[in-house]
């Protein structure tokens, strides 16, 4: 299927590894011109070597920025004065008891999972109402939904995220500019992969006993009782991406393999 965002120029934020790079790769395969962003040069070029070895041609670039502090949100933008999609994906997480989660933490969590997404919104919306035509994307969580107990500062910034995001759908409505988010359920990205490693030799098994454990006890309500994988999730935002996707806006799209049990 033909995407028809050949030549649309797109930033994808924390797009280094994992969820990010692959939606960097998904667009990229459809003709974009995509933008690599990574908090170092270094990793920022080993992201493109791997895009551009995988799709020999492919229009990709890189700016390295820290986007979870307003001096390097302000960085990206003067180096990237305008684009027509914005894929919001930076973020992080860590698992940690509620009373050990102190207020610098919150804070932190809240400046590089939330303000990150609004500094880029506000910085490129503009443009893209001028152009009438423009794709923001917020990736989330299925934690935005379930707020896990092992991280709930996490949770509650990804419920933030798809507060924003309805927001700025209805500053829109009328345009051909579209804002929705897209919540991934469990995940195999860099992260998890080092985490299931890292169990399964403490415990030493292997790292698909890991996995099944995880599904039986952690999240047992999914459905497809694996890890998604990166392409995954990037093939359902590369379609949201998509001018094909032009009807779909102020809306999440759960991409969490069934661990959300209710139909709305």
């Amino acid at each position: 299927m033909d995407l028809q965002i050949k030549g649309k120029k797109a930033l994808v934020t924390g797009s280094t590894a994992g969820i990010g790079l692959a939606i960097v790769t998904a667009l990229a395969r459809e003709g974009a011109s995509v933008v690599v962003n990574g908090r170092t040069q270094k990793r920022v070029d080993e992201a493109l070597a791997t895009v551009r070895k995988e799709i020999p041609g492919a229009d990709v670039t890189g700016i390295a920025a820290d986007l979870g502090n307003a001096a390097g949100a302000q960085q990206l933008v003067k180096a990237l004065p305008a684009v027509e999609i914005l894929v919001n994906n930076m973020g992080i997480f860590e698992p940690k008891p509620f009373a050990e989660i102190p207020d610098a933490d919150w804070l932190r969590f809240f400046e590089v999972n939330v303000l990150s997404g609004v500094r880029m919104s506000r910085a490129y919306l503009p443009g893209m109402l001028e152009k009438n035509w423009g794709r923001i994307v917020f990736i989330s969580s299925e934690s935005g939904l379930q707020t896990p107990a092992e991280m709930i500062h996490y949770g509650v910034t990804k419920t933030a995220q798809l507060a924003v995001s309805r927001g700025l759908a209805e500053t829109v409505a009328g345009t051909g500019v579209t804002v929705n988010s897209v919540l991934p359920g469990p995940t195999r990205s860099e992260g998890v992969e080092v985490f299931v490693e890292d169990m399964a030799r403490a415990r030493k098994t292997d790292t698909a006993s890991i996995e099944k454990e995880f599904f039986q006890n952690v999240r047992p309500s999914s459905l497809i009782k694996r890890f998604s994988t990166v392409e995954e999730i990037a093939n359902v935002v590369a379609f949201v991406c998509s001018p094909l996707s032009a009807s779909v806006t102020g809306t999440s799209l759960r991409v969490d393999g069934g661990v959300v049990r209710t139909i709305a």
